[in-house]
This record gives structure tokens, sequence and C-alpha cells, in this order.
């Protein structure tokens, strides 16, 4: 799985979401109001603010404060922030590559709180273009495997709608979750094809995933993950992307709670 997915995994099993619901509404929040405001309120036109909402209802947010954030990015509700979209580039511990997207109404306080946590966590804010090489945009499609749908099977139909790589994993629940990376252009027509084809889809977003992966020892990961985790703590960052490779991670962050 890509490292912000996995990451987003690992969160969700050990209930980290819920722990911070409110932050979480908060971010969603944004970037609904920011869809909306960028592609009008018609989830059926307007991608972004569909795969937002999606993502939304997927985290239990209210419809009404769903509602609430569409309408204020419209033009049709009361108050609203002017949010920019601001991707800030940085080397972690251990020289770790990291993308951090954020939303923010204040590009100063921002880029404080995240030079900030880079220098706590040893590590340094670049400049535009530092590790951006070393990253690709992506799309990202989650689906669920209900019903006794056959993994292979959607894996299958993934493939024939466009995704360039499909992995199915299974949880000690057994239930499967398959993950189909896609072009960033094609998002739109694989989350389509796969929806309409009777697929649980239960994420679609764009993401930004590492050309190579970096390996660190045990103590290394743990410096990045708390650094990863720092960073997500604040209310304008929306997503940090990050080239280490997260697949042993889930047993270190037992250790680490």
């Amino acid at each position: 799985m890509s490292g912000h997915s996995k990451w987003a995994t690992i969160k969700r099993k050990k209930g980290a979401a819920d722990a911070k619901r409110g932050q979480l509404f908060t971010k969603l929040t944004r970037e609904i109001t920011v869809a909306a405001k960028e592609g009008g309120g018609d989830t059926e036109t307007n991608f972004r603010l569909r795969l937002a909402v999606q993502k939304a209802r997927a985290e239990n947010m209210p419809l009404d404060n769903v509602q609430r954030a569409i309408q204020r990015g419209s033009g049709t509700g009361e108050g609203g922030a002017n949010y920019e979209e601001i991707i800030y580039e940085g080397y972690g511990p251990n020289g770790v590559a990291m993308m951090v997207q954020t939303l923010t109404d204040n590009r100063n306080r921002t880029v404080a709180e995240v030079r900030s946590a880079f220098t706590k966590a040893g590590g340094s804010l670049g400049e535009n273009g530092s590790v951006g090489w070393m990253f690709e945009p992506k799309g990202m499609v989650l689906i669920e495997s209900k019903d006794g749908q056959d993994p292979d099977e959607i894996t299958l139909a993934a493939i024939d709608a466009g995704a360039e790589d499909v992995s199915a994993n299974t949880d000690e629940d057994g239930e499967t979750q398959v993950e189909v990376i896609t072009g960033f252009e094609d998002l739109k027509r694989v989350e389509e094809a796969l929806a309409g084809g009777g697929y649980f889809v239960s994420n679609a977003e764009s993401t930004m995933m590492p050309t190579a992966l970096m390996t660190l020892d045990d103590k290394g990961m743990e410096q990045t993950l708390r650094l990863i985790e720092r960073l997500e703590e604040l209310d304008d960052v929306q997503a940090v992307y990050t080239n280490l490779d997260l697949s042993q991670a889930e047993e270190l962050m037992e250790s680490m709670s």
C-alpha cells in the first residue's frame, strides 16, 4: 500500500480518528468548502466535491455539517474563510522526504507551525521542489470486499477500468480491502467505473506517491511516525506524504501507543 493509505489504515484500526473526531470534521469541512467554491455545489458535476462528501460521510460526519460546508463554499451560506492550498516540502529525521498538504487562511501561521514541527523532530523545511521530484501525483481508490465479493474479481475489474496497480489486503478480522492506484487524470473514470459496477468504494482521493521507498530501523521509523502525527495534528494540515516504507509500521505503532 502507498505510505499515506497504509498510515490512514493503521490509524483507523487504532481508533485514532475517533479520538480526534472534532479536528477531523474541521479538516473535512475545509476540503468540502474549497471544493464547492472551486467547482460549485453539485456533487454530480463537481468530482472533487463528490470525493470530499464521500469521505465525510464515511467518517460519519453529520449531513447538516456537510450541507453547511457546501453552502459556504458555493456562496449560498453564511460565513466561511478564503482558504489557500499550499504544499510544503521538507526532510524529516534521517533524511526522509515529506510533502505536507495544507488548506489555510493564514499562510504565515501555517508555515511557522509546519517549520516548528520539522525542527523539533530533527528535520528541516525545504524549498519548493526540494523533494517534490521524488513523488508522482496519483489517484487512489479503496474498495471494501462486501457480500463475499472475490478480491480477484475486483482486481480484474479495476485493471479493465484502467488501474495502474492493484493490491488486496486482508486484516485479522478477515475483512479484505482492495487498493487501486490510478494515473492522476484517470481517477474519476476508474472510480466511476468501479462504483457503477456494484463495488463498494470506501474512499477515493488524489495522492502523492513516492517513486522509491526508504527503509529505516525501528528508532528511525518511530521518529518519523511521531513527526507525521505531529504534523497531522495541525488544523491546517490535510495530508502528509512520505517516501518512508510504512509496510512494517503497524507493530511499531502498537508499541508507541
